[in-house]
């Protein structure tokens, strides 16, 4: 563990509140040396930055990010920043990430042991004391298995600081305030990017104006079948019989989902005619960090019927048939000689 001067401050590093068991993280920035400044807290509160790091300092690194073979040793170094004006103690170690259900990248909570990259980065010590105003520089290993499965393997490492605070019914709540920075890597092997639109639903919501419009609403589900990290574009295309092209929507950015992770989009289209039976098109262009990948497409159908004329004309149909049946009953029989 080596410390050294606490440094200039010049991007945020990504932060993480938990309360219970509910985390998000972010990306960390980058630090460069300077005359310390007085420390003050960041915007969200937090108190301390973590920072992939060199031996003297970051490095300018956003993430860990490493590329190994199964049974693998891979040494590095993460930089603890004190911006508080007391002394610290920190609770360091490893987590699993994971996607949430809006795509936000995040990692375990404390109390879920690790089973991936976070079990396998390892500290001397469980706990680290930074002085205030301060920086430590902090050794770990990322040890990879034998039988490590091939792609991507994502996770953090996390600075923790565990606080008992009072609840507003008289109680007492346990805040684990947790500051991390991401690691990807990349376990050599067959890479099998893939992905998949699931769950795909499409509704019409007719208009009582017989001369109205309606929204479309699609939603769908975006899965990650591979073993790499996905990214991308999607967007929804509708379309009336015969083809005729009716709308699109924005191509809107997917966000990145981890292997296996899955997120849901909606979508809606306003300004529908209620054009007979409508087609919307998902289309999603999606791209791993080294190549973009081959369009994948799926499709589903609603009716948007003009209930209002269908029912006109319903209507004037039974009355002419009305009309023909008492047409025929008060023709006088043909006599026949």
């Amino acid at each position: 563990m080596t410390r050294c001067p606490f440094p200039h401050l010049v991007a945020a590093t990504a932060v993480l509140t938990v309360l219970a068991t509910v985390l998000t993280v972010g990306p960390a920035a980058a630090l460069t040396a300077a005359p310390a400044p007085t420390p003050t807290p960041s915007a969200t509160g937090f108190t301390w930055a973590v920072q992939p790091s060199g031996p003297s300092g970051p490095t300018g690194r956003s993430y860990f990010v490493h590329d190994a073979e199964p049974g693998q040793r891979i040494d590095d170094r993460v930089a603890i920043t004190n911006l508080s004006e007391r002394a610290m103690t920190f609770a360091v170690y490893g987590a699993d990430a994971f996607t949430t259900t809006d795509g936000g990248f995040a990692l375990q909570p404390a109390s879920r042991p690790a089973t991936d990259v976070g079990a396998w980065t390892t500290f001397a010590e469980r706990t680290y004391r930074v002085p205030a105003g301060e920086q430590v520089i902090v050794p770990f290993q990322l040890t990879v298995p034998a039988n490590a499965t091939p792609g991507d393997h994502a996770g953090g490492v996390v600075a923790s600081v565990a606080q008992v605070q009072s609840a507003g019914d008289g109680g007492q709540v346990n805040l684990d305030r947790r500051v991390a920075a991401r690691m990807y890597l990349r376990v050599a092997g067959p890479v099998r990017p893939g992905l998949q639109v699931e769950a795909m639903r499409i509704g019409y919501d007719n208009p009582l104006n017989p001369f109205g419009t309606g929204p479309v609403v699609v939603s769908y589900r975006l899965r990650n079948t591979g073993n790499t990290r996905l990214t991308g574009t999607a967007q929804v295309r509708l379309t009336a019989p015969f083809g005729i092209r009716l709308a699109r929507t924005e191509p809107v950015d997917v966000p990145e989902l981890l292997p296996g992770a899955a997120i849901t989009i909606t979508e809606q289209i306003n300004g529908v005619v209620p054009a007979g039976r409508l087609t919307a098109a998902v289309v999603v262009d999606p791209a791993t960090p080294d190549q973009i990948l081959p369009t994948v497409r799926r499709t589903a159908g609603t009716w948007a019927v003009p209930w209002v004329w269908a029912a006109v004309l319903l209507t004037g149909l039974g009355w002419l048939l009305v009309i023909r049946l008492r047409s025929a009953r008060r023709r006088p029989p043909t006599v026949e000689t």
